[in-house]
């Protein structure tokens, strides 16, 4: 799947949104690409997350035993990611504010797992999710996202493949271009701002 199919599957969700959108870090931006429209078709579902597998090399996808996402945006990317490797998909839940499995998911000592998200910006997200993992004795092998908007600046410290890659410029609020400033800030995603 090439990067312009991945932007038509988006597209065709009307899931690619133009206008002047704060994101989950607090930053701004004039794109929001919204995973969860994305995701509601199990038909488009299931073509991103294969095409996500097929860009993880043999050898790392052989060490994969579960896919582990944050809810609330990895939970229908995680489980589709699982479905196509073959194996379980379980997600992380903040009820205090910090990762932690629960609804008894759990991760055998060693187990390889592939962290995934809907959407990758600062990375902090991932980094929580991923220390999450090896506090249940889970050992990240490698991370995914649907979309990298980090603009290559994320580090995960384990290898990451994105789907596609969207270089955005985002803003701090108080530095905002001229024509972002002109126009309403709408909040697209389910977290507060920071």
């Amino acid at each position: 799947m090439t990067e312009d199919d991945v932007l038509a599957e988006f597209r065709a969700a009307e899931a690619l949104l133009e206008g002047h959108f704060i994101l989950s870090s607090g930053l701004r931006s004039s794109r929001y690409l919204q995973c969860a429209r994305v995701l509601m078709d199990p038909a488009r579902g299931a073509r991103l997350s294969e095409a996500l597998v097929a860009s993880i090399p043999v050898e790392l996808r052989a060490q994969i035993d579960i896919v582990v996402s944050p809810a609330m945006g990895g939970v229908i990317a995680g489980h589709e990611m699982g479905r196509a490797l073959g194996v379980e998909a379980v997600f992380l839940e903040r009820p205090a504010g910090v990762f932690e499995l629960r609804r008894g998911f759990r991760l055998a000592p060693g187990q390889g797992v592939l962290m995934m998200e809907d959407v990758v910006t600062t990375g902090l997200s991932s980094r929580e999710a991923i220390a999450a993992i090896g506090r249940a004795g889970g050992v990240t092998v490698a991370a995914a996202a649907l979309v990298d908007r980090s603009n290559g600046t994320a580090d995960l410290g384990v290898p990451f493949f994105p789907l596609i890659r969207l270089d955005v410029p985002t803003y701090p609020a108080n530095a905002l271009p001229p024509e972002l400033a002109a126009i309403p800030a709408i909040k697209p995603g389910s977290r507060a701002a920071a």
